[in-house]
């Protein structure tokens, strides 16, 4: 939790912790997700206070809102989010296209580095994350993995990078010109809730990105190993509800399979065969 990180224990207020959560709300975090880091805050201050370093458990208290149940939730289905990429101005249709073919993050997305992505073997590393205007490791240890490449995917961001004017191994993927990371909170409120107004869509969050990618693997019938490897989860609870994981040639071949190519097919009806680029240097 970068934000807390360089805080003394009796610096971290009610007002810190709200400010925090409040800000990766608006990043797209699931409430179930929110629920978690506050109960993870509130037990390391309540450690604190157990060992006396601390008089009160800031935390207690600290309202995030509800939990929402499915039927609150607002997803896209794949029309829906093939007229929203059509319309989307770069770089947020690429952001938005890497979210759903991949099921990664926004904070893995925005992350992401051209070194992280390999052409030819036509994968991406997910080694990092960014959050409240700072980089850090992935949540979990599943977090850090390695996610199949789809055609579709691999000619986006070489179109993408073709235009961008950092492309050096070490460079954010997703950047502004000044080769800083992009805000996800900017991007969704000039670019992406503004697209969603204009075509009368329904207005996501980024992490509803996440839930179409693994609707699409679940009710294509992907295996829940898949899901799990692709997805970063420890626990799958929350969407498949598994608990194991899968070597990354089962989930490359699965990624490859009828399920995603029919998915791609749907957004990109007209592309060709893909052509075997090389190596990003």
């Amino acid at each position: 939790m970068p934000v807390l990180r360089s805080m003394r224990l009796c610096d971290i207020t009610r007002t810190t912790i709200q400010h925090f959560l409040l800000t990766l709300k608006g990043e797209g975090y699931a409430p179930a997700t929110l629920h978690s880091i506050r109960v993870t805050i509130a037990k390391v201050l309540q450690a604190a206070v157990d060992s006396g370093y601390l008089e009160r458990n800031a935390a207690q208290g600290v309202q995030i809102g509800g939990r929402e149940t499915n039927t609150q939730r607002v997803f896209l289905t794949p029309p829906q989010i093939q007229n929203l990429l059509a319309k989307l101005g770069e770089p947020c249709r690429a952001v938005v296209l890497t979210a759903v073919l991949t099921g990664m993050r926004i904070g893995e997305v925005l992350a992401l580095r051209w070194n992280r992505v390999d052409f030819l073997r036509g994968s991406l590393e997910v080694a990092q994350t960014y959050s409240d205007g700072q980089f850090g490791t992935p949540k979990t240890r599943s977090s850090q993995r390695v996610i199949p490449m789809s055609s579709a995917l691999s000619k986006a961001l070489e179109l993408h990078r073709a235009g961008c004017l950092h492309k050096e191994a070490g460079d954010l993927v997703f950047c502004t010109s000044k080769g800083t990371p992009l805000s996800p909170k900017n991007l969704y409120n000039r670019v992406l809730a503004p697209t969603c107004d204009e075509l009368k869509l329904p207005r996501v969050s980024w992490h509803s990105f996440r839930h179409a990618s693994a609707t699409v693997m679940g009710d294509s019938g992907e295996s829940i190993k898949t899901a799990q490897a692709i997805l970063g989860h420890s626990d799958l609870e929350t969407k498949l509800r598994s608990t194991s994981t899968c070597m990354l040639s089962r989930t490359r071949s699965d990624v490859r399979s009828s399920a995603w190519r029919g998915f791609c097919s749907q957004m990109f009806p007209n592309r060709g065969r893909r052509r075997e680029p090389g190596n990003v240097k």
